[in-house]
């Protein structure tokens, strides 16, 4: 997978099959758009591309509005993606400049001129361009005069719930991390730097790491002793977590 961090970096495409979104968490929901822009692509001899965009636009739409926590940092979002054999990933960076962009400009100029979008995928009730304007319906309007085709991916449901990255968040902010799991088709993941402590774990036959998650809209789960997979030098090993205080030590 190829990726690029600006528009400016990429060059146009004879044929692409393409979709957009944050894909925040990438869970079931979002692969199975991703299953059907490969196999979109594979039926046309066409390549894949994905456009999203950081930071997250909530971020900058909303600055205001703190209570914003992502499943995914950005390099998480790029080695999940790298997994499911796409050709292009596009990181847009997102500012006030460019949520002012209307959904004919982002088709002309950014899908068709820039890109060579062949066939658009998008999920179901997606939106884009200056607030919110594009949908379903007004890129069927557009399609003929722009010479591509698009397609909506119905909702995709567990036990006739919608997954979403916003139900994902609240299992996790519950601690539940067995639906979390099942929504995103993996466990959940946390990366950090190994930062020091007072090291009493080791006088005790249990040597511990202090993780220090250093992504600030990164989500942890809710307070509590968690069962983990520890990747470590390329190493897997079983642990255990603790998220929160400390009360065998001081409370803190």
């Amino acid at each position: 997978m190829k990726v690029y961090h600006s528009l400016q970096e990429f060059k146009t495409l004879e044929s692409a099959v393409v979709t957009t979104g944050t894909f925040d968490g990438l869970h079931i929901g979002h692969r199975k758009i991703l299953q059907s822009l490969s196999n979109i692509a594979a039926e046309i001899d066409a390549e894949t591309v994905i456009i999203t965009f950081n930071p997250h636009p909530r971020l900058v739409l909303f600055p205001n509005d703190n209570e914003l926590k992502l499943l995914t940092t950005l390099e998480e979002k790029i080695e999940l993606l790298r997994s499911l054999n796409i050709h292009h990933l596009i990181i847009i960076p997102f500012d006030v400049q460019f949520s002012r962009i209307t959904s004919l400009e982002f088709v002309r100029d950014i899908l068709i001129n820039t890109i060579g979008t062949k066939k658009l995928v998008i999920g179901y009730d997606h939106h884009f361009g200056r607030n919110r304007e594009g949908n379903f319906e007004s890129l069927k309007e557009l399609t003929a005069l722009y010479d591509f085709e698009v397609d909506e991916i119905p909702a995709q449901d567990i036990n006739q719930i919608s997954v979403s990255s916003s139900k994902i968040r609240k299992a996790l902010s519950q601690g539940d991390v067995r639906t979390a799991a099942e929504y995103l088709n993996y466990p959940y993941h946390l990366t950090g730097l190994v930062v020091q402590g007072r090291q009493l774990g080791r006088t005790i036959g249990f040597p511990t790491a202090n993780i220090q998650i250093t992504d600030e809209y990164k989500l942890i789960p809710a307070d509590g002793v968690y069962a983990v997979k520890v990747s470590l030098k390329g190493q897997l090993f079983k642990g255990m977590l603790n998220i929160g205080h400390r009360p065998t030590v001081d409370g803190s």
